[in-house]
């Protein structure tokens, strides 16, 4: 086997899904369930429970209930779940109608999960996968999000982006098992990017175009930024990585105020690098169990470095190198040229450590691998360990090892990063300073991962790995309790303090850690937990950071940057309320500093100046310029600077009508209103208070959707000669429409406006037109092809009335009949079919007309139009053409004397009169057409009665 996926359900059950990959069939063809119930000693085979020839492809254990497990069969081979309550023992099988891509288990409910699909769907389960429910189509992948504490009021609450087009989303809110129409949410006005969308803690980030808007208010955070990454979101502040216009492999890191509202600099040119899935990582590591510190990798003229920060990214500095190596000769390493750089990466296999590890039970602990010099390189890495939160440094290997935490932190264990087979691992019961070599096999082990008992308190780990490339897997479990002799006591423990180079207030505070003596041999055990005492420190300006709009110079004093107007900051409240004044300074979130020069370095709250309204804005919840006709549009109402308290808002919709709200709040959720008629409408809203007003325009087209177009041409048109085409639409009025016009194999088309346009033919033949109309979001088209002749003759045809009660006015049905008609006037006259063409036209009464074609054998000047019909017209007249409709029905065709349709020789200039008939006929035929939805008729079932063929 060789795939492998592991879970340790609790202290005593292990469960491990294998899978064996065909390389030559590219897919998985064999799986297998393990089950150890005995720390991993001894496994149990489940595949009869499963089904013997069921193929899995993955393991989940419930985040809130380690006895709830899921397992997902290979969607290639069958769409199901299986599941158990009992921690693995055994499992019940549901099928599904569709394919899971990913799951999000519910961060408190252990019921509820979202699956996202392979066709972009959104599925939720209140009962842990038995029952699925579709939840919305076209989903985002990876951008739905369960709701947050804080932010949301109900816990059912789904977060998520939905697919509009190529370049815009929705950003949508949800309720678990009712997700309708009425009941979405669109916290934000109109469209975002696509895959912008993040929820993370109490703040909502989603990206349009430039700007990044975040929080349920949705200010906006930060401008002409092409990429932005949220870093942390953690005790209300945002962290977050801003690719600038002048960055291609670097980013600049932004820290915000409580709001999450307000930036400033926290440090420039920060390294990135690309994930295996293709997403962006960022060089910065936050240590664990120590807040307010963290690693950052910065390039600094061409090299990069790394910087270490204590106060959330108030300060930073290098680190200082080992003073001797491995082998205890001295280091020649002086700062700013030489410093200890690290690699950053955190590993996203749960089964391989990264290149750094900390955590929150060891605090001042951090191990990683990386190098000395004046720049960080991938040559010559060694690891290297801290046991006082980055002060000093000692290198402990000078390969990459694995590393992990035992019993706390109290020891550590390091395995060796090779492709190659190893049998031995290091352990060190002081921090790194010594390490012994332990067997953990006979026989040299390929090594591919390490399952570690869950929890801090690791004692028991399991060496997963292979003995050749063709071998199944092999486990090796270690018990490293029996190392231990005793459980540590009091005296086994020693004071700490916490300190940046020797001073010892940190984030305003001092504090003094409880952690294990490096001499002790003791277990610790699940009951410790970290023991810190902490005592406020008097504020300095150390403690506090450049205000939003402010720099800091050379000499450490923060200045109002160039674009920064600080007054600007009082513009957006409301008059006879307060705003906060900013110092400059802000103190660092979190610090706990007091006294000192916080009253001098504090912003004071001043009464808000009364001014005119500026800044209004006017969009569609949809962010869209066009609606649809008879549908509500909701419209938004925004104010930048102004009292928004009283400040009156009058909206204008451009139709007759128009409502007046008294302030700003009052139309919070948007001004709703119905369009009656399909046109361009000027909407207006206009601000208004005692000192000014403003007004804002939107130009809306109101449309309706295009059902049917007809193209109105004639049969045959004259060589050389002016043909009229028009483009008839169902409804008659859709809004603004564009026409394409493609004539013959001509490939560039007329582009008009107008529904009609003359043109000519230059040749005889068919020549075929095709119009394409372009309405809203539809584009339809029709096409027709016109027969054309240096000249011919045409003449109206009607019928006996009994024709117009089987007439459904259909376009087959007259095509149809027209054949018919044609196939009787040939028989009934001897003309050759070649010459001769009919055409039923739209509308009742019925009525055609037949066009004489010239005769291609005469070579010489034209025959008189009457010879040419001296046999058609006895025919016509004398009631010689006729057809059977059905049994009963026989039908005659005679010419029609109409004065609006002569007889008309086409080589001279045709009636106007006769094509406007025709048009108007052509009209009201179109709209019989829709009625009937295209009812066909062959011209098989005119001439046979019902009853005697198959229907």
């Amino acid at each position: 086997f060789n795939g492998n996926m592991s879970s340790w359900v609790n202290c005593l059950v292990i469960l491990m899904l294998t899978k064996l990959f065909d390389f030559n069939l590219n897919s998985v063809t064999e799986s297998s369930l393990w089950r150890s119930t005995d720390y991993g000693t001894t496994y149990q085979k489940l595949n009869e429970k499963v089904g013997a020839k069921t193929i899995l492809s993955y393991l989940y254990v419930s985040p809130n209930n380690k006895r709830k497990i899921m397992l997902l069969t290979d969607p290639e081979v069958e769409s199901s779940l299986l599941i158990s309550s009992d921690e693995g023992a055994t499992y019940q099988k549901y099928r599904l109608s569709f394919y899971i891509l990913s799951l999000l288990f519910h961060p408190e409910q252990e019921d509820w999960i979202l699956a996202y699909s392979h066709d972009q769907k959104l599925y939720s389960s209140v009962e842990f996968g038995r029952r699925w429910q579709l939840v919305h189509e076209r989903v985002a992948p990876n951008r739905f999000y369960w709701s947050k504490t804080g932010l949301d009021k109900e816990p059912g609450l789904i977060h998520l982006e939905t697919i509009i087009s190529e370049g815009q989303a929705l950003y949508v809110t949800c309720k678990l098992q009712n997700c309708t129409e009425a009941n979405k949410g669109k916290p934000f006005p109109g469209y975002i990017d696509p895959n912008s969308l993040v929820v993370q803690d109490e703040y909502v980030f989603v990206q349009v175009g430039n700007c990044t808007y975040l929080t349920r208010r949705f200010s906006k955070g930060h401008c002409n930024t092409p990429d932005l990454h949220v870093i942390s979101t953690d005790e209300n502040r945002v962290v977050a990585a801003v690719q600038e216009w002048n960055q291609n492999d670097t980013y600049n890191l932004y820290v915000s105020e409580t709001g999450g509202v307000f930036y400033t600099l926290a440090l420039e040119n920060v390294v990135s690098s690309m994930g295996h899935e293709g997403n962006v990582m960022i060089d910065l590591y936050e240590v664990a169990g120590i807040k307010g510190m963290f690693l950052a990798n910065k390039m600094t003229d061409s090299v990069v470095k790394t910087y270490i920060t204590y106060n959330r990214g108030r300060d930073w500095r290098l680190l200082q190198a080992p003073t001797a190596d491995l082998r205890g000769n001295s280091i020649r390493c002086e700062l700013p040229y030489c410093s200890l750089h690290l690699h950053l990466h955190v590993s996203a296999n749960p089964y391989t450590s990264g290149n750094i590890e900390s955590k929150d039970s060891a605090p001042g602990i951090i191990v990683a691998s990386g190098s000395i010099g004046a720049e960080l390189t991938t040559s010559n890495v060694s690891m290297f360990i801290t046991s006082d939160a980055g002060n000093t440094w000692r290198q402990i290997f000078d390969e990459e090892y694995s590393v992990l935490y035992l019993d706390q932190g109290g020891a550590l264990v390091a395995i060796r990063h090779t492709p190659l087979p190893i049998r031995h691992l290091w352990m060190s019961f002081d921090e790194g300073r010594e390490w012994n070599k332990y067997s953990f096999t006979m026989s040299p082990l390929f090594v591919d991962g390490l399952l570690g008992e869950p929890g801090e308190e690791t004692l028991i780990m399991t060496i997963f790995g292979h003995v050749s490339h063709r071998s199944e897997w092999q486990l090796v479990k270690i018990d490293f309790r029996s190392i231990f002799n005793r459980r540590c006591t009091e005296g086994d423990y020693q004071t700490w303090h916490l300190h940046n180079r020797g001073e010892p207030c940190i984030m305003g505070v001092k504090r003094i850690y409880r952690k294990l003596k490096p001499i002790a041999r003791c277990v610790m055990g699940k009951t410790y937990s970290v023991t810190m005492t902490s005592a406020p420190c008097d504020c300095t300006e150390a403690d506090f950071e450049c205000d939003y709009g402010y720099d800091r110079r050379s000499d450490g004093k923060c200045t109002p940057a160039f674009w920064f107007l600080p007054s600007s900051m009082s513009r957006s409240c409301t008059t006879g309320t307060t705003f906060i004044n900013s110092t400059g300074y802000r103190k660092v979130v979190s610090n706990n500093c007091t006294a000192g020069i916080i009253a001098e370095y504090t912003a004071r709250r001043q009464h808000c100046p009364t001014q005119a309204p500026k800044g209004l804005h006017l969009v569609t919840s949809e962010g869209k310029l066009t609606a649809t006709l008879g549908t509500n549009v909701t419209f938004l109402v925004f104010l930048e600077e102004g009292d928004g308290a009283r400040t009156s808002i009058m909206v204008d919709f451009g139709d007759g009508h128009a409502l007046t709200y008294s302030n700003v709040s009052s139309i919070e959720n948007g001004v709703k209103h119905v369009y009656k008629a399909v046109g361009i409408y000027r909407v207006t809203a206009t601000g208004e208070n005692r000192l000014g007003s403003e007004s804002v325009v939107l130009y809306l087209h109101v449309t309706c959707q295009l059902e049917y177009i007809h193209l109105s041409a004639p049969f045959v048109a004259v060589k050389s000669k002016e043909v009229n085409l028009t483009a008839v639409l169902w409804p008659s009025q859709v809004g603004t429409v564009t026409y394409i016009w493609w004539f013959g194999n001509n490939t560039e088309p007329i582009i008009t406006l107008e529904g009609s346009v003359a043109c000519t033919f230059s040749r005889e033949g068919v020549n075929t037109v095709t119009v394409q109309v372009s309405a809203g979001n539809a584009i339809l088209q029709d096409r027709k092809a016109i027969a054309v002749h240096e000249y011919f003759r045409s003449h109206l045809l009607a019928f006996s009335s009994n024709l117009d009660d089987h007439n459904p006015d259909v376009a087959e049905w007259r095509l149809d009949v027209s054949r018919v008609i044609k196939n009787s006037m040939v028989k009934a006259t001897g003309v050759t079919p070649e010459r001769l063409l009919v055409s039923v036209l739209p509308g009742l009464p019925t009525a055609a007309e037949f066009f004489l074609l010239p005769d291609k054998e005469l070579t010489e000047g034209k025959p008189d139009k009457n010879s040419e019909l001296e046999t058609l017209d006895p025919a016509l007249n004398q009631n010689l053409v006729q057809f059977t409709l059905r049994p009963g029905v026989q039908v005659t065709v005679y010419a029609a004397h109409l004065s609006a349709a002569p007889l008309v020789d086409m080589s001279e200039n045709h009636s106007g009169s006769a094509m406007l008939m025709l048009l108007s006929v052509v009209v009201l035929g179109l709209a019989i057409f829709v009625v009937y939805k295209f009812k066909r008729y062959s011209a098989h079932d005119i001439l046979n009665p019902p009853g005697q063929h198959p229907s």
